[in-house]
């Protein structure tokens, strides 16, 4: 009989660690963002900075973004994209890790954040084409160069990909 609760009672300790394993999911969630309003009274300055309301749009982002908790910040290597970037990696207490548009591999990307909360900031044409490079399929057209305001995102549930994109002004 001793034997019989022992076998019991280490059943019921291994079904429930059991069943939890079973209804656990992997939610990736990617948030891209164009950088916000950059100086452009210098027509020559091919790496200028937020204009104060850039700088504005930066904090505002921060504060839209404020319920998620990111695991990592990515950001061209551009004074715009980083500055814009930087209030969101502060509150989350993440450096910037910079990444190069031209070399942008979705499924390396994927692979390497696989499970995490993620912010990208890109540029008018990057920021699209990291979208796509994630989705597999040319979906989203570049932004337009007046547009500051759009925020795609991208969530992967247990291989399962939905998408959207919302204009925030």
């Amino acid at each position: 009989m001793k034997h019989i609760v022992i076998i019991v009672i280490a059943l019921l300790s291994v079904l429930p660690i059991h069943s939890q394993k079973e209804i656990s999911t992997e939610t990736t969630t990617y948030y891209f963002i164009r950088h916000a309003e950059k100086d452009r009274s210098d027509k020559t300055n091919r790496n200028p900075h937020l204009t104060e309301i850039g700088k504005d749009r930066a904090e505002h982002w921060s504060k839209i973004l404020k319920h998620v908790k990111f695991d990592a910040v990515y950001s061209t290597d551009y004074n715009r994209t980083k500055e814009t970037a930087q209030p969101t990696a502060t509150k989350n207490s993440v450096d910037i890790t910079l990444y190069n548009p031209r070399n942008i591999d979705g499924k390396t990307f994927m692979n390497a954040t696989k499970g995490k909360t993620v912010l990208i900031v890109g540029h008018s044409n990057t920021t699209p084409m990291f979208v796509n490079a994630i989705l597999g399929k040319e979906k989203y057209k570049d932004i337009n160069d007046s547009n500051n305001g759009n925020l795609y995102t991208i969530t992967i549930i247990d291989g399962k990909t939905s998408d959207q994109v919302l204009v925030i002004n």
